[in-house]
């Protein structure tokens, strides 16, 4: 089950696998970033829109951070700037790691109260229950991103948590 530990192990690396796709996709044209790949939500902006606007929702539900701006259905064009994104992926992963490293390990016992659209209202769930889902959330579509990238001709790092920098497992 999660816990201080597995939050800030995530965390990093979040972090590092956000920084090495975005890196491979740095080098790709806007043309191979927006062709749709058969991936859930199509290409690889609306995946990795998608994935932000999921980060900073659950964020903000964890830490009281600003939510998003957009609903669900607007995820995958939430990001409207691409040139700037790197630096806004970057701040919010940040922020998670803020989080991880502040978060007491009484947290995790407790469960959390929210609501969803999605879901038709409020929802309390087990705090630990959220927090693997989060991080699951965030590795399945970063699969997915990983799988469109290597399609596209671009190399992202290698996934295996146990292959993350040291420079990351140190944060």
């Amino acid at each position: 089950m999660p816990d201080k530990h597995h939050v800030l192990t995530m965390a990093r690396y979040n972090m590092w696998q956000n920084q090495s796709q975005l890196t491979a996709a740095g080098g790709l044209n806007d043309a191979a970033l927006e062709l749709d790949r058969g991936a859930f939500f199509g290409s690889i902006r609306r995946t990795l829109s998608h994935l932000f606007w999921a980060d900073q929702l659950w964020l903000s539900r964890f830490a009281q951070t600003p939510p998003p701006t957009v609903g669900g259905k607007e995820s995958v064009n939430f990001v409207k700037d691409w040139s700037h994104f790197p630096d806004e992926r970057a701040a919010l992963d940040r922020s998670i790691l803020n989080w991880a490293h502040s978060v007491t390990p009484d947290w995790f016992d407790g469960r959390l109260r929210w609501t969803s659209v999605m879901l038709n209202g409020e929802q309390v769930t087990p705090r630990k229950t959220l927090v693997l889902g989060f991080f699951n959330h965030q590795t399945h579509h970063r699969g997915q991103i990983h799988a469109m990238l290597t399609a596209a001709g671009a190399m992202p790092a290698d996934t295996d948590i146990i292959l993350m920098p040291e420079r990351f497992a140190a944060m």
